[in-house]
C-alpha cells in the first residue's frame, strides 16, 4: 500500500461510475421538466442538490460497493436541473416577441449546452479562493454534504433514514393540491381582496402553493422579511400613489387598472433596484476574483508548485483552455444559424456572430464570480440570476442596438424584430453560463467538505449540463402547447388566464423593446436604482453593526417589487414558519436545544424538497394530458370539474388546504425534534 493511499483513505473509493451517471442523467430529466414547469409558472426554481442526494441514497444502497463520493457526485451532476433551467428567464421572450413559433431542438439544445459548460469552467479558478480559504456559509452546499454524510452511516439514529419518506410525504401532499387547484380547479391556488382609499388602490394578496411555501422555507427568515419590505413598498406605496396619480381609463376596473399601472411602471424600479444588487455583488468579488485568476495564471505558466493532493485536483489548465475554445466555436455555430435566418448583409451578419460571441464570453465570466458568490451566501435557490439577466439584456441591447443603426438595421421593420430576437438569444447564453457558475462552487463546496476530487464533480456537472440542455427545449415545447405565454398564445380560443406567467421572460422582453423603440422608462429603472443604493448603504450597515448576524438581500427587495405579490407571499410565509418552528424547539428544549433544531431542519427541509418537487411535477403531468386532449380537439382543461358559482368557494378550500398542509409540516418537522 503507497504513502498516498495511507494519507488519503478515499484514495482507491470510486467516485464517478457509469450507474452513477445513468442514475444522475435520469434525476436531471425530472427535476429539469420540475423546474422549467415551476419557473415559467412563478418566476422561481428550486436547488435539486439536497432531494438529488436523497434519492441517490435511496437508489444505490441496493447496489453493491455504494458509497458517501459515488452519491455526491451523483447530486453533482443532477444539480444542473436546477440550474440550466434557468434560461427560462430569457429565452419564452422569442416566442412572445412573435419571432418563434416554438422552441426548435438543436438550436436550444446547443446554446444550452455551451453556455453551460463555459460557466462550469469559469468558475474553476475560483474554488481555491471562495470555497477552500472563505467564509461563506454555502447552506445548500453544507446541507447537501451533511445529508451524504447521515446516509451513508449504515445505522441511522432515531430511525431517521435516508429522508425519502418525508421527500415523498410532501411530494404527495403538493402533488394532491395540484391536482385539485390546476387539475381538477375545484380550489383555488390564490386569492386577493382589493380596496380603495380615495383613488388609490390597495391590494392584500395572497398565495396558497406548497411549492412556494417550501421554497419560502429554504430561503429563510431573512430573505422572507426583505421580499415583504419588496411588496410592501410596491402594493403599499408604489402602486397606491400612481393609481391615485393617474387618471383611470374609461372602462378599465380598478384591478386591472392597478395590475397594468404595476407591470409598465413599478416592475421596472424592481428590475433597476435588482440590477444594481448584482453590479453590488460583483464589486464586493473584485478581490476573490482577480486573486483566483492570478492563481490560475501561475498554474498555466508553471511558475507555482501545483498540489497532487487529490482533493485539489480541479480540470487542467489544458483542458479548460482546449474546453473554453470548443464552446465558444459551437456558440458561434448556435449564433451563425439563427443569424444565417435574417436578411441581412453577409459582412454585418458575420459581425454580430463575433460580437454576440464576445459578449456572451465577457459578461459570462464576469458574472460568474457573482452568481458563485450569492450561492455561497444565501444558496442557489435564491441567487441573482434574474438580476443578472436584466444587466446582460441591457448590455447586450445597448451594444446591438448601436451596431443595428450604424448598419442601418432599423430602416426595416423585420430586421428590428430579428435584432430584438437575437438580444434575447445571446442573453439566454449569459443564463446559462450564469446559472451554471451558480451552481458549480455550491457543489464543489459539498466535495470539500465530503473530500470529493473536484475535477471528478466538474466533469459529473459537464454531464449533467449536456443532459438538462437535452431536456429543456421538449418540455418547454410541452408546456407552451398546453398553456401558452402571456402575449404567445399557440391556438385561438385559449384562455389567457391559464397562461404560463413567465414574469422574468415578459419583463426581459420589454426592456429589450424598449431600448430598441428609445421608448424604456428609464426613470423607473434608474429610481430602483436609487433605492437599491440605499438599500444597499443599510445592508452594509446591518452586517456591520451585528457582526454578520443581520443582512437586508437587496436581491430579494427587489423580487418583493417585481414578482407578483400572490407568489411572494406564501414564500414569506414559509420563511416566518421556519423561524416559528426554530423558536419553539429553543424555547421548549433549552440546552439541548441546537442539535433537536438541527435534527429538525433537516426534515424540514427535506419536506420542503418534497413540496416543490411535487406540486412542480404534477404540472408538468398535467400538461402532458392537456396537450394530448387539445391536440385531439379536446378542451385546454380536460380534468375540470364544471362548477357553478364556486369561486368564493374554491377560495376559502384553497385557504383551508394551505393551512392544513403548513399544520402538518409544522408537525412533522417538531416530531423531529423529540426523537
Amino acid at each position: 500500500m503507497s504513502t498516498h493511499t495511507l494519507s488519503d483513505p478515499l484514495a482507491n473509493v470510486r467516485e464517478l461510475t457509469l450507474r452513477g451517471m445513468v442514475l444522475g442523467a435520469l434525476i436531471t430529466v425530472v427535476f429539469t421538466a420540475s423546474n422549467v414547469y415551476l419557473g415559467l409558472k412563478v418566476g422561481l426554481t428550486f436547488a435539486s442538490s439536497i432531494p438529488a442526494a436523497v434519492i441517490s441514497m435511496a437508489v444505490l444502497k441496493f447496489a453493491s460497493g455504494s458509497n458517501i463520493l459515488e452519491n455526491n457526485m451523483v447530486q453533482t451532476q443532477a444539480s444542473a436541473a436546477g440550474t440550466i433551467s434557468s434560461v427560462i428567464f430569457v429565452l419564452p421572450g422569442l416566442l412572445m416577441a412573435g419571432y418563434w413559433a416554438g422552441f426548435p431542438f438543436w438550436q436550444t439544445t446547443l446554446l444550452c449546452t455551451a453556455g453551460g459548460i463555459l460557466g462550469v469552467i469559469f468558475t474553476i479558478p475560483l474554488r481555491y479562493a471562495m470555497v477552500v480559504k472563505s467564509d461563506l456559509p454555502y447552506p445548500e452546499g453544507v446541507a447537501a454534504a451533511e445529508i451524504l454524510k447521515v446516509g451513508s452511516h449504515s445505522e441511522t439514529a432515531g430511525g431517521e433514514g435516508s429522508g425519502i419518506r418525508e421527500i415523498v410525504a410532501g411530494g404527495l401532499l403538493a402533488g394532491l393540491f395540484g391536482l385539485l387547484s390546476n387539475g381538477l380547479r375545484v380550489i383555488s391556488d390564490s386569492a386577493s381582496y382589493w380596496f380603495k382609499s380615495g383613488n388609490a388602490v390597495f391590494q392584500l394578496p395572497m398565495g396558497y402553493s406548497l411549492a412556494l411555501l417550501g421554497a419560502g422555507y429554504l430561503v429563510g427568515l431573512t430573505g422572507g422579511i426583505a421580499i415583504l419590505i419588496g411588496i410592501a413598498f410596491a402594493w403599499g406605496g408604489a402602486v397606491p400613489w400612481f393609481t391615485a396619480t393617474t387618471p383611470m381609463p374609461d372602462g378599465m376596473d380598478m384591478t386591472s387598472f392597478a395590475m397594468s399601472l404595476w407591470k409598465n411602471k413599478v416592475r421596472f424600479i424592481g428590475a433597476g433596484t435588482i440590477g444594481i444588487a448584482a453590479i453590488w455583488t460583483l464589486i464586493t468579488l473584485l478581490k476573490p476574483t482577480i486573486e483566483g485568476m492570478k492563481q490560475s495564471f501561475r498554474t498555466l505558466s508553471g511558475n507555482a508548485t501545483v498540489s497532487t493532493a487529490r482533493i485539489e485536483q480541479d480540470l487542467s489548465p489544458q483542458a479548460m483552455i482546449f474546453i473554453t475554445l470548443g464552446m465558444m466555436v459551437l456558440l458561434g455555430f448556435s449564433f451563425y444559424h439563427f443569424i444565417d435566418a435574417a436578411t441581412i448583409p453577409s459582412g454585418i451578419a458575420w459581425l454580430l456572430v463575433v460580437v454576440c460571441v464576445l459578449l456572451t464570453v465577457i459578461i459570462g465570466f464576469l458574472v460568474a464570480a457573482a452568481c458563485g458568490y450569492m450561492a455561497g451566501l444565501v444558496g442557489s435557490s435564491s441567487s441573482p440570476i434574474s438580476g443578472i439577466g436584466i444587466i446582460s439584456i441591457i448590455i447586450i441591447s445597448l451594444v446591438l442596438l448601436l451596431i443595428g443603426e450604424s448598419g442601418g438595421l432599423f430602416a426595416d421593420a423585420a430586421n428590428r424584430q430579428f435584432l430584438l430576437a437575437l438580444t434575447l438569444f445571446c442573453g439566454t447564453a449569459v443564463v446559462s453560463v450564469a446559472s451554471i457558475s451558480n451552481d458549480n462552487l455550491q457543489d464543489l463546496k459539498t466535495g470539500y467538505l465530503l473530500q470529493a476530487t473536484p475535477w471528478r464533480q466538474q466533469v459529473a456537472l459537464i454531464i449533467g449540463v449536456v443532459v438538462g440542455a437535452i431536456v429543456v427545449a421538449p418540455v418547454l415545447q410541452l408546456l407552451y402547447q398546453a398553456y401558452g405565454f402571456p402575449d404567445a398564445m399557440p391556438r385561438a380560443g385559449m384562455n389567457p388566464a391559464q397562461a404560463m406567467s413567465a414574469p422574468q421572460a415578459t419583463l426581459m422582453t420589454s426592456i429589450t423593446q424598449g431600448i430598441f423603440e428609445h421608448k424604456l422608462q428609464w426613470q423607473y429603472i434608474l429610481s430602483g436604482v436609487a433605492i437599491g443604493v440605499a438599500l444597499i448603504v443599510v445592508d452594509v450597515l446591518l452586517r456591520k453593526g451585528s457582526g454578520g448576524r443581520k443582512a437586508l438581500p437587496v436581491l430579494a427587495v427587489g423580487m418583493g417589487i417585481y414578482l407578483p405579490p400572490s407568489i411572494n407571499m406564501p414564500i414569506i410565509v414559509g420563511a416566518f414558519l421556519a423561524a416559528f418552528l426554530r423558536s419553539r424547539i429553543r424555547s421548549r428544549y433549552g440546552a439541548d436545544s441546537e442539535k433537536r433544531v438541527a435534527a429538525a431542519d433537516r426534515i424540514g427541509t427535506l419536506f420542503a424538497a418534497g413540496l416543490i418537487v411535487g406540486e412542480s411535477l404534477i404540472g408538468v403531468i398535467l400538461a402532458f394530458i392537456i396537450v394530448v386532449s387539445v391536440t385531439n380537439g379536446g378542451s385546454d382543461a380536460p380534468l375540470a370539474i364544471p362548477l357553478e358559482n364556486w369561486g368564493t368557494t374554491a377560495a376559502w378550500l384553497g385557504l383551508a388546504f394551505f393551512i392544513g398542509a403548513i399544520l402538518i409540516f409544522a408537525r412533522r418537522t417538531l416530531a423531529a425534534a423529540k426523537r
